[in-house]
């Protein structure tokens, strides 16, 4: 804040040390250092970058090296976090995904520009620029089996709630025709290798499938239901816990856990349901005493259900540690009336619903929270 008077300085810092701006506006980022003095948001570095690509909307400055005058600081104790975010997310729906700093720069820039560019969220039922009856396009998905990525038309019908997907430009029957309200979609950019990925997951024959894709563009437009709460490699042994563990890529999607061979698998090859507390679910740090089989890594995790204990382990503490937060997140809540209605319970309460993978075959699919991912494709 090198230049400025006294005065000035005493009140921006008395305005930024505010509880409502204590993170990003935009990403959650704690300890934001930046400001829009056009806006009245604070902001952290990465996403006062974006700002900067949109300087007819918003004027970003330093809170700490640059000159702010008495306009600008009342400007800013005027508004602030709360103030700003009560008119530009008023009305967010609730299959909006927001995403956080954890999250890749197009997702956070189409989020940005979305609230001060578009301003879809100021107003009731406001028809978003992107949400037209069929939307298709070009993407280009990766292989089930040879893992090549190959250009394929996609397309989103509104009207029909689905997706669809076909492998040649003038198919006329698609190959697949997924039901919006079962799909996930997440952006992967640093599992597929490309800043613009995309993997779609939904379920097939009671199995989940992955669909993994980008565009080439980068323009690429969403509404997601959530992020994975947690990925990444674990060992695990199989149900007589007398055999070796073996490595697997796990994704932990709310209550689901499943895990694959490969990270970019197109198939789970089994899922865990976890439950609430309530219901007899719990985590422990470590392995039950007397564990057999061979296991390279030593961070051990029992997670408990009603009717048995899956057993893995973790290369590192930190890795355990942050799983044994994630699983706790989950099993800490409270079961939905839609997760027992899926009857994911009946899976863990009857054993002859068991199948060797840890997932009941007669499971219909888990409710997911509506999703309908569009993205602006290539005319």
């Amino acid at each position: 804040m090198a230049g400025g008077n006294e005065r000035s300085m005493k009140a921006l810092k008395e305005v930024w040390k505010r509880a409502e701006n204590s993170l990003c506006a935009d990403c959650g980022k704690p300890d934001p250092d930046w400001a829009s003095s056009t806006l009245g948001v604070f902001i952290c570095l990465s996403c006062s970058g974006i700002h900067r690509n949109i300087p007819s909307i918003s004027k970003v400055k330093s809170l700490k090296m640059d000159y702010w005058d008495d306009a600008q600081v009342q400007f800013l104790a005027k508004h602030g976090n709360a103030v700003t975010k009560a008119i530009y997310e008023a009305h967010i729906p609730i299959y909006y995904y927001q995403p956080t700093y954890n999250d890749c720069q197009v997702l956070r820039e189409q989020w940005i520009r979305a609230k001060y560019e578009r301003k879809e969220f100021t107003e009731p039922g406001k028809q978003l620029p992107y949400s037209d009856e069929v939307k298709e396009g070009i993407l280009w998905k990766r292989g089930r089996d040879n893992g090549q990525f190959l250009p394929r038309k996609f397309l989103l019908s509104e009207r029909e709630g689905c997706l669809k997907y076909f492998t040649k430009q003038d198919a006329k029957e698609p190959k697949i025709n997924v039901k919006i309200d079962v799909i996930n979609a997440t952006f992967q950019p640093e599992k597929i290798g490309n800043p613009n990925g995309l993997q779609i997951t939904y379920l097939k024959d009671n199995k989940t499938r992955n669909i993994f894709v980008y565009h080439e563009s980068g323009k690429i437009k969403n509404r997601l239901t959530r992020n994975f709460l947690k990925e990444g490699y674990m060992e695990k042994t199989g149900p007589k816990q007398r055999e070796a563990f073996k490595k697997r890529w796990f994704t932990l999607d709310h209550r689901r856990l499943m895990y694959f061979k490969d990270p970019l698998d197109a198939f789970a090859k089994g899922e865990v349901f976890v439950g609430s507390g309530e219901n007899g679910y719990s985590v422990q740090k470590g392995l039950p005493s007397g564990t057999q089989g061979n296991f390279s890594w030593h961070y051990g995790i029992t997670i408990v259900t009603p009717d048995r204990e899956y057993l893995f382990t973790c290369e590192t503490e930190t890795d355990q540690l942050e799983w044994i937060r994630a699983f706790t997140s989950v099993i800490n809540q409270a079961m939905t009336p839609q997760e027992y209605a899926s009857k994911c319970l009946d899976a863990v309460s009857f054993p002859s619903c068991h199948s060797h993978l840890g997932y009941c075959p007669n499971v219909p699919p888990f409710l997911f929270t509506t999703v309908e991912a569009y993205f602006k494709f290539k005319s």
